[in-house]
């Protein structure tokens, strides 16, 4: 990839992200007919969430859909003992909890916001969305693809802490970022911790600190302290360690 590296904190000189940015890069939007598309973004509300804020906890009622503006956040749940295992991540131009309005069941895990200093949320009501769903054959084409890359992903992660290198695990869990289906405004820099990688990948933090320097070695990726960023991704995605 030989993008100029981006991040999404507020210190970047690119023109701020808007909603219109998030639909116009949502396939599912442009597919609905003009009286949705002239409705559907009158029923949104927009919400900034600063860093380590939750937007949703385990146990609350879903009444959004949401969509990542801009930002960064991860879906995770903690067990009795305290530990936090996190489950995936979403990025901007994503879109999550489709799989929670459409069982109609209380959240599963945490939704924390982890961008410095916020990240801004389009929230979808449920009455909005379950109607989008009731009507809109475009709309459940959207969904069916949707959860089929969402469990693409959770099948990546659990065959990579399995049976492959630890080095590789970690690739997974960085390129699984970069899915341009499910994160259509990613580019190639992500401002993550070490820490929250490590638990992205399922090991402890000084293991994974080993396996980034050597994916960094592999001229895959390239550290700092604003993040992570990808400079093959295609590599990234295939290598086995």
């Amino acid at each position: 990839m030989n993008h100029t590296a981006r991040t999404f904190s507020v210190e970047s000189r690119e023109r701020p992200r808007t909603l219109n940015d998030l639909l116009a890069e949502s396939p599912w939007f442009s597919c609905l007919d003009e009286a949705e598309r002239a409705r559907v973004p009158s029923e949104m509300i927009v919400k900034s969430f600063l860093h380590g804020s939750y937007l949703t906890r385990e146990g609350d009622s879903a009444a959004y859909w949401f969509g990542l503006i801009d930002g960064f956040l991860k879906l995770q749940t903690t067990g009795k003992d305290g530990r936090c295992l996190i489950l995936t991540t979403v990025c901007a131009g994503g879109w999550f909890g489709e799989g929670t309005l459409l069982k109609g069941v209380p959240y599963l895990f945490d939704a924390v916001a982890v961008a410095v200093p916020s990240t801004r949320v389009a929230c979808v009501p449920a009455a909005t969305f379950k109607r989008l769903a009731e009507t809109s054959l475009a709309f459940n084409r959207f969904l069916a693809t949707q959860l089929n890359e969402r469990l693409g992903q959770f099948i990546g992660r659990f065959a990579a802490q399995t049976i492959l290198s630890t080095d590789a695990t970690v690739a997974q869990a960085l390129g699984a970022v970069f899915n341009s289906r499910l994160y259509p405004a990613m580019k190639d820099h992500l401002t993550i911790s070490q820490e929250e990688i490590a638990n992205l990948s399922g090991i402890s933090r000084p293991r994974c600190n080993e396996a980034l320097n050597h994916l960094k070695n592999a001229g895959l990726i390239q550290t700092g302290y604003g993040g992570v960023t990808i400079v093959d991704l295609r590599r990234l995605l295939m290598f086995d360690g």
